[in-house]
């Protein structure tokens, strides 16, 4: 009876706490500034598949936030057992729930009308500082809901120190899985690589490991392999761009950059051609602080007090848009773009020379194409004390 009794306390214990917890979360969240978009010109509606991932900051307090269809929701709001996931992860989620059971990372999920294929590297390193690796591939058909998934050993596993999954696509029922590597190293060089691995689903097995790139450097030079922001992560895509950038490091001053000697690389999935971009239009800055689709490559300058976006095809490196946004450009704002639906969306957040944000965001949705402006608006807070709070953007998403 005892045992009985005592298992009824904690049960009652536990269910104390939590209900303590909620209504401490609730109290909390209610009392927190909320953020909506006031309308400066253009419809409503443009918002609604707007999501912006901020941060609210009151002194030394840091509170996640996320706008969506025009309301404020806190990482307090949520249930405990709830996360903040990209929108396309949850939209995943919900409809593929079993599959996409411990995947997480959008980077390593692919998706058409009819797969839907993850690919992961799961490691460890043993005593003796080695690394253990395997592939971790999953396919989901989803005309059947039908499921293969299995796990494959990472090739020349014994070389690597370190390895991110950037890309996958499914070409001619083979999976590519695009990596950037840290080679492993016993003395002062290091190495650093860019692998495609091309998987066998039938069969379950890697069929080859291809290195696309691969530089050896030694301190104080430094090299680096970066892309542009893929704004359609798990879509299908048959170029990637990879920024190739060497440098120095100085032991008193900024990392200086060897701009003669960096270049610009595509890779293209279906010809299985790697070609270094020609000097041109598309330059190694452009790609680095732009957004890419497979097809297309979306840049953002300053130019003569207002912001512009080129919009450049990825297949004849050539030109195709060059559209003026209808916002001022100021160099204390930072700017936030994402690019879908033919729209550019475009989100300023001001800064202060503390690097501190207590202004209105200002958000500007445009035709791409034209630049007419189909929305305009800032966000506006709930609170009279509105100057002690700091709003700082963290992304943009598109549904």
């Amino acid at each position: 009876m005892k045992r009985y009794l005592c298992s009824i306390i904690i049960s009652l214990v536990v269910l104390l706490s939590i209900g303590t917890y909620y209504v401490k979360v609730a109290s909390s969240a209610s009392s927190l500034p909320r953020y909506t978009f006031k309308t400066i010109e253009g419809s409503d509606k443009e918002l609604d598949p707007v999501i912006v991932q901020a941060t609210l900051e009151n002194g030394h307090f840091y509170e996640p936030l996320t706008i969506e269809s025009n309301r404020t929701t806190y990482g307090s709001d949520r249930p405990l057992w709830s996360d903040r996931y990209d929108h396309q992860i949850e939209r995943l989620i919900k409809e593929h729930r079993s599959f996409m059971r411990g995947k997480d990372s959008i980077s390593s999920l692919y998706e058409d009308d009819d797969f839907l294929a993850y690919a992961w590297v799961n490691s460890e390193f043993t005593n003796n500082g080695k690394m253990e690796a395997e592939l971790d591939i999953g396919l989901l058909e989803k005309k059947d809901e039908g499921e293969t998934s299995f796990q494959v050993e990472l090739p020349h596993q014994e070389r690597i120190m370190n390895v991110d999954v950037r890309d996958v696509q499914l070409v001619h029922s083979k999976l590519q899985v695009l990596t950037m590597i840290d080679v492993n190293s016993n003395n002062e060089k290091q190495t650093k690589e860019v692998h495609l691995y091309t998987i066998d689903l039938a069969n379950k097995k890697v069929l080859s490991d291809k290195t696309l790139l691969s530089e050896t450097f030694t301190y104080p030079n430094q090299v680096d392999f970066e892309m542009p922001i893929d704004v359609a992560p798990s879509q299908p895509n048959s170029m990637v761009l990879i920024s190739l950038i060497k440098g120095v490091n100085h032991e008193e001053g900024p990392f200086e950059e060897k701009l003669k000697e960096s270049k610009l690389i595509s890779y293209n999935y279906e010809t299985e051609k790697l070609e270094t971009v020609k000097k041109g239009p598309l330059s190694l800055d452009m790609a680095r602080s732009g957004y890419a689709d497979g097809k297309n490559l979306y840049t953002v300058e300053m130019k003569s007090g207002k912001y512009r976006i080129k919009t450049f095809d990825l297949s004849s490196q050539t030109l195709t848009n060059d559209t003026e946004l209808d916002i001022a450009a100021n160099e204390e704002e930072q700017y936030t773009a994402a690019f879908k639906n033919g729209r550019v969306y475009f989100l300023l957040n001001e800064m202060n020379q503390e690097g501190e944000s207590n202004k209105p965001a200002k958000l500007l949705i445009a035709d791409l194409k034209t630049g007419k402006t189909l929305y305009k608006g800032e966000t506006v807070i709930n609170k009279k004390n509105s100057k002690s709070f700091g709003f700082y953007v963290d992304e943009l998403e598109i549904k």
